[in-house]
């Protein structure tokens, strides 16, 4: 049985309505890919203070979130199960900036295919672009 995993992932959007997308590490599982910053729900956790805890952790900024699920997957990966959760965010303090991914970008919706996303975030990103 490979274990699910519970993830949400903040869809963090700027004043210039560009959408901040994170490169995976070389270090981390699924290396040199693209995702939405986040992480795992601990037990005992909502999914907004979940990702308002990791966004503070990965990128030494604080969001507030939107109260509604943007794009909920659930995604089989070789070794186990994620179910990501994505949710619309926005910067209220601080400037995000990498602790553990390699890079941080800003794109456009449109232009958000020319990245390698990870698997379990692609519908997501096919939900934004066909947002405008």
């Amino acid at each position: 049985m490979k274990k699910l995993v519970k993830v949400v992932a903040a869809v963090i959007e700027n004043e210039n309505n560009e959408i901040l997308c994170a490169l995976r590490s070389p270090e981390m599982s699924i290396p040199n890919m693209w995702e939405f910053p986040g992480g795992k729900v601990e037990a005992n956790e909502d999914i907004y203070s979940a990702l308002m805890r990791e966004i503070d952790e990965e990128l030494d900024c604080k969001i507030e979130t939107t109260k509604e699920i943007f794009n909920d997957n659930t995604h089989e990966y070789e070794t186990f199960i994620i179910n990501l959760i994505s949710i619309k965010c926005k910067v209220v303090d601080g400037t995000p900036t990498p602790s553990e991914h390699s890079k941080l970008i800003w794109l456009k919706r449109e232009n958000l295919d020319s990245l390698k996303w990870a698997p379990a975030d692609i519908p997501a990103v096919k939900q934004l672009i066909q947002e405008k």
